[in-house]
């Protein structure tokens, strides 16, 4: 008998979260489905405790590209995972897919095998649960790999907008930290041996520069654990949700984190209903599929609203986390009938409007990084030239 945490719904529509003895997950999922409850996910302790690293997107959705065209080749399921567990080359996804196969055999559904694993996507193993039901796998990985393709398309065209700012940010610091380490000590020690009065900003900068010398090391070390303990709390509940509602507020940065996300909401929504899964299921599933804690917590009080009977663009409404225009046009998808398309449209728009914004704030940051660079690199020469002159124009005096 092993141990497995179940998360499952019952008749209300209340979401439960249990712990109970069974010989397998199987057995543990067919025993809730037959008392009436709607099981989400069955996971042992074990995975629970030591799950595996994740696989890399893009090498996962070649995975799938290549599973989803051995099935319609009419490869059965269990010769596509052996053979393409035999060809993977990285060693934790082909132990991975092995698991995955050897489950399948024993009678786990392809779902059920890969959410044991730990490691995947939730909207990956919804998604193959939707296909089982509905008996139409191929079309809802299909759907998949095409919301993952448009999804990986748009953040890394958001890292490439990103490249140059961060490279600007970075060669400031880095100039910043040779004239005040290198620089700065070679004028200090030429005016030691002047022996001459020095104006108070090129005295600042040589202390400066000593003291870089002498504790820059230990300032660097106690910069890094400050950032290693930041990163460390911001895992937890509080501290991510305190560094979302941050984000969120932040002047220009935070409008744009909140349409990314409402987009990525609204897509991974639309892949969850057009393949078939109820809505209730469907908003969990997306809500624990994104980033911010604030959003996700709106979706999931949301869902309260909908088991109610309310529509979902009233529910979200209520929730005041949501753009207008957003609940609008998925207002219009609901009263049309075209819900999953409607908020396929919701993503094009919010993804759209990202990139926008987000080309218009780096258009108007990247000269901003290079004027700070300028007054910084001036100040520092003036600092360090102001005593030479003053000494030249002591000398023409004493003429």
């Amino acid at each position: 008998m092993n141990e497995f945490v179940v998360r499952l719904a019952d008749e209300r529509g209340r979401v439960l979260e249990q712990t109970h003895m069974a010989a397998s997950a199987e057995e543990l999922r067919a025993r809730f489905t037959q008392a009436g409850y709607y099981v989400y996910s069955v996971k042992s302790r074990g995975n629970l405790a030591g799950s595996r690293k994740k696989v890399k997107l893009e090498t996962f959705l070649i995975f799938n590209q290549q599973f989803l065209t051995l099935i319609r080749a009419g490869l059965p399921i269990l010769g596509a995972l052996d053979l393409l567990g035999r060809r993977q080359k990285q060693v934790n996804f082909r132990a991975q897919l092995e698991d995955v196969a050897s489950r399948v055999k024993t009678g786990e559904s392809i779902s059920q095998a890969f959410e044991a694993q730990g490691g995947f996507p939730l909207v990956y193993t919804t998604t193959l649960l939707a296909g089982e039901r509905s008996g139409n796998l191929e079309e809802v990985l299909q759907r998949y790999l095409d919301f993952q393709r448009v999804s990986l398309t748009f953040r890394k065209k958001l890292k490439a907008s990103l490249v140059y700012p961060a490279l600007l940010v970075f060669m400031v610091l880095g100039l910043f930290i040779f004239l005040i380490t290198f620089v700065v000590p070679r004028f200090g020690q030429l005016y030691e041996q002047l022996d001459t009065a020095l104006p108070p900003l090129t005295i600042f900068l040589m202390n400066l520069g000593k003291n870089a010398q002498h504790y820059g090391i230990y300032f660097g070390i106690a910069v890094a654990g400050l950032i290693y303990l930041i990163y460390r709390w911001t895992k937890t509940d509080a501290g991510a949700l305190l560094i979302d509602r941050i984000r969120i507020r932040t002047p220009i940065f935070g409008d744009v984190w909140l349409k990314y996300q409402v987009g990525l909401f609204a897509r991974t929504l639309s892949t969850l209903l057009t393949g078939g899964l109820p809505l209730v299921p469907s908003l969990e599933t997306a809500a624990r599929s994104i980033d911010s804690r604030q959003v996700a917590s709106a979706i999931l009080r949301s869902v309260g609203t909908v088991r109610e009977g309310k529509g979902l663009s009233r529910s979200l409404e209520q929730t005041k986390a949501f753009p207008e225009l957003a609940i609008e046009m998925i207002e219009v998808g609901e009263s049309t009938g075209a819900l999953p398309q409607m908020l396929n449209s919701v993503a094009e728009f919010f993804e759209e409007d990202v990139q926008t914004n987000l080309t218009a704030a780096m258009s108007l940051i990247e000269p901003l990084i290079l004027v700070v660079m300028g007054v910084v690199v001036i100040t520092i020469l003036i600092a360090l030239y102001l005593p030479i002159f003053s000494l030249g124009v002591t000398g023409m005096g004493g003429h």
